[in-house]
């Protein structure tokens, strides 16, 4: 029995998944495949790409700049 159109297209989106991943590993996005997943729909649903790379960047940070501190008063008890 052949595939269905909605087996295809599952099929193809994580082809694409897979693809974005490897690019992402080429590029030390440290992306994993759920987050390019998740990415992947936003731009699709009409998130600007660049705004999305950018707000990625400064969850990061910000979440860096928390674990520093946490580890700071951690150090400091």
């Amino acid at each position: 029995m052949p595939p269905s159109q909605e087996e295809n297209k599952q099929a193809s989106a994580q082809a694409a998944v897979d693809i974005l991943w490897d690019i992402s590993q080429i590029l030390n996005c440290h992306l994993d495949r759920r987050e390019i997943s998740i990415c992947t729909s936003l731009i699709e649903r009409g998130v600007n790409p660049e705004a999305l790379a950018i707000t990625i960047k400064e969850l990061r940070k910000g979440a860096q700049e928390a674990k520093i501190e946490l580890e700071t008063r951690k150090q400091q008890k």
